[in-house]
C-alpha cells in the first residue's frame, strides 16, 4: 500500500468514518472515468482542485462535482486574494499526493477548502483515496465535517 493510500485511510479512521478503499481496475483520473467506475453520476464524483493563492503561496482546495467546472473569479471572491494554477510541487509539498490522485482529506499540512454546494445534493460521494486508481465513498456531511470545507458557490456547468 502507498504512503499516500496509507494516509487517506489513516485520515479515515482517525475522523471515525467507516468506509473502504476501493481500487479502480481501470483507473478514475477523470470524473467520467470514475462515474462509470464506480457506477453513479457524475455530480457523485468529488473532484479535488488545487490552485495556487497568489498572495498567499499556498493551496487551496475546491471540492467540486464532478460535472462542474470551477469558476476563477468565483473561486477568487471565495479565497479572498487571486488564484494561479497550482503546480505538481506545490501539490505534492502541501498535500503530498501527485495530481489525479489528489484525496479531499489526508494531506501533509493543513489546506483551506471551499466545497460546491451541489455535493450535498446526494446521500453519498466518491472522492479520490490517494491514487489515481483509489476512491472511497462519503456522506457529503461527514466530507464537511472531515475537510472543513465552506460551502460555497464557485462552479458553472462546463460549456
Amino acid at each position: 500500500m502507498s504512503k499516500s493510500l496509507k494516509r487517506v485511510a489513516r485520515a479515515l479512521a482517525d475522523a471515525g468514518i467507516d468506509t473502504e478503499i476501493v481500487e479502480m481496475s481501470e483507473g478514475t483520473r477523470s470524473a467520467a472515468d470514475a462515474a462509470r467506475a464506480v457506477g453513479c453520476e457524475i455530480d457523485q464524483i468529488a473532484k479535488s482542485i488545487i490552485f495556487r493563492g497568489q498572495d498567499s503561496g499556498t493551496a487551496l482546495l475546491f471540492l467540486t462535482a464532478g460535472g462542474n467546472r470551477v469558476s476563477s473569479e468565483a473561486a477568487e471572491v471565495c479565497a479572498g486574494e487571486p488564484l494561479g494554477k497550482a503546480d505538481a510541487a506545490l501539490i505534492r509539498a502541501q498535500t503530498g499526493f501527485a495530481i489525479g490522485g489528489v484525496a479531499p482529506l489526508g494531506h501533509l499540512s493543513p489546506i483551506r477548502a471551499f466545497c460546491d454546494p451541489r455535493l450535498t445534493e446526494f446521500d453519498s460521494v466518491w472522492a479520490a483515496g490517494g491514487t489515481p486508481r483509489h476512491v472511497f465513498r462519503i456522506a457529503p456531511a461527514e466530507l464537511l465535517r472531515v475537510t472543513e470545507a465552506q460551502l460555497a458557490e464557485f462552479t458553472g456547468k462546463p460549456a
